[in-house]
């Protein structure tokens, strides 16, 4: 079992570093009262397994409760379990311009001046920082580069984990644009099966109307060039540090062009070798809604 516990100055990045170990698979904890730290670690313990990567985030949020927190720590080791501290720590200059561009108020300066808030907690944590077993600077590290030594240091076999996830969603505009979509696209320009009755009744999963939508010339280049587009896209996201992309593909009730192109889209990524998923997700609300109305 990896246990670690998550440290430091308020304003270094806490936040984003137990994101970054939550997405390795840790079981994370915010603000766990350190006095309950004895009892939380043999329940892990305990687990068979179960749970086998522990991430607790603890600071002078806790208060008084903070000062129980070295002996704790010591009932860990007197007991045989194996935790480590990471503790994250920036310069007083960039910590103050956080504070301020965030409009936060520092947690042991509520009322006076920030910089009185950070002395007083560098001093508090001296002794954890010295015991600390990683101690990493963000004073000039960005979230991405954050989450990269995060991984390094606690990612299985210190792998880097770029891998984008790609979720293809089909959609009526009728019904909205979801609401998460980070591409979203109009193929209403397209000629709509809905009004050739034979057609009316499938959905873009059917043989007859994929043959459909994709016979016509303007389908098949747009298809190509979204394409070409998304794979240029993907490499740029990934570089920024983007993990998910949504997206999204509408026509008007999204149950025959959508589903079509976004099926297309789907088999292409797929065989580019992304890693994608697809949502069909209104392709049977006219039909469950009591009728196919425009």
């Amino acid at each position: 079992m990896r246990f670690v516990v998550v440290t430091g100055l308020s304003g270094a990045g806490k936040t984003q570093a137990v994101r970054s170990l939550e997405d390795l698979g840790y079981f994370c904890v915010d603000n766990l009262p350190p006095s309950l730290i004895p009892k939380f670690a043999e329940a892990c313990y305990q687990s068979e397994g179960r749970i086998d990567k522990i991430a607790l985030v603890i600071d002078i949020r806790g208060g008084a409760f903070f000062d129980d927190l070295f002996d704790s720590l010591n009932y860990l080791k007197e007991q045989g379990y194996a935790y480590e501290i990471l503790f994250l720590d920036a310069s007083d200059e960039v910590l103050i311009k956080r504070f301020k561009e965030s409009r936060r108020k520092h947690p042991l300066a509520p009322d006076g001046r920030i910089i009185r808030g950070i002395n007083d907690e560098r001093n508090k944590l001296k002794e954890l920082k010295d015991r600390a077993h990683n101690i990493i600077n963000t004073s000039k590290t960005t979230t991405r580069e954050l989450r990269d030594i995060i991984t390094k240091i606690y990612g299985e076999n210190g792998q880097m984990e770029t891998e984008l996830m790609i979720t293809i969603v089909s959609f009526g505009f009728k019904y909205g644009i979801p609401v998460d979509s980070d591409l979203a696209f109009d193929v209403r320009f397209l000629p709509n099966p809905f009004y050739i009755p034979e057609l009316k009744a499938y959905s873009g999963m059917d043989k007859p109307v994929k043959d459909y939508v994709l016979g016509f010339e303007t389908t098949v280049k747009f298809i190509d060039k979204l394409q070409d587009m998304l794979e240029y896209l993907i490499p740029l996201y990934i570089k920024e540090g983007k993990r998910q992309l949504i997206v999204s593909i509408g026509c008007t009730g999204g149950r025959h062009r959508s589903v079509t192109i976004a099926n297309e889209i789907y088999y292409r990524l797929v065989d580019k070798n992304y890693k994608v998923n697809i949502d069909h997700r209104d392709i049977g609300e006219d039909v469950n809604r009591g009728g196919m109305k425009l």
